[in-house]
């Protein structure tokens, strides 16, 4: 049991690895991604260490400086790419356990609930049909070309609650989760479901690490 109670209005979860586990190829994506820039006569080198998103970008660039007319036509394919992929993982996907009763707990205490997610909303909600019914909003990357690391979908999703940063947390399995959540002046909380471990959250300057979110309902 967590001792120290914090006082929160609004949670923002992230998706993949702190509500569900949506078991994404991301190594067959990025292969992908660096063949098919290739295929648009692009030399896609250095770009190994980016996450799938970021090479999309950086693949644009490239191809918009020599080829232009082809820009739009690369973005289509790319994104189409990894939506499929997605897709893939959320039909193999599941929601972590507990997770629907802590965001039952969260309704019943009138906290409004938000998810910020680098996914595309098709595979979030195949996984979880419920995720609208529960969060007052929902914020993939179909919503904005900002996506975390960048805070402005986090941004977005406190807007569109009506929510101040001082009363709010964002919640996450990744380093960027917290640093969106730094940015924009909430309360910070890692889980270790997902991608990283207690040390690189907390080097993130998370405020407090919990093993799952489900714990959350203990904290507030």
């Amino acid at each position: 049991m967590i001792k120290d109670k914090i006082t929160l209005k609004t949670i923002i979860f992230d998706f993949d690895g702190t509500l569900a586990r949506l078991n994404i190829d991301f190594t067959n994506m990025r292969k992908r991604i660096i063949d098919l820039i290739s295929r648009y006569h692009a030399k896609p080198d250095g770009l190994d260490n980016l996450f799938a998103l970021e090479m999309i970008e950086v693949g644009r660039q490239l191809i918009a400086g020599h080829e232009p007319e082809r820009e739009s036509s690369f973005l289509d394919e790319a994104y189409e790419l990894i939506r499929v992929i997605e897709m893939e993982g959320a039909q193999k996907g599941e929601l972590i356990d507990g997770i629907e009763d802590m965001l039952e707990e969260l309704r019943a205490r009138n906290i409004k609930i938000g998810v910020v997610t680098r996914n595309c909303l098709e595979a979030v909600t195949h996984l979880y049909p419920k995720l609208e019914f529960y969060c007052d909003v929902v914020i993939t990357r179909e919503d904005t070309k900002k996506v975390k690391p960048n805070p402005e979908q986090l941004k977005i999703a406190l807007a569109a609650l009506n929510a101040e940063p001082e009363s709010s947390a964002m919640v996450g399995d990744h380093p960027m989760d917290i640093s969106v959540g730094k940015d924009m002046g909430t309360y910070t909380i890692g889980v270790l479901t997902g991608y990283a471990h207690e040390d690189m959250l907390r080097d993130a300057g998370a405020d407090i690490i919990l093993e799952t979110a489900t714990n959350i309902k203990d904290l507030i």
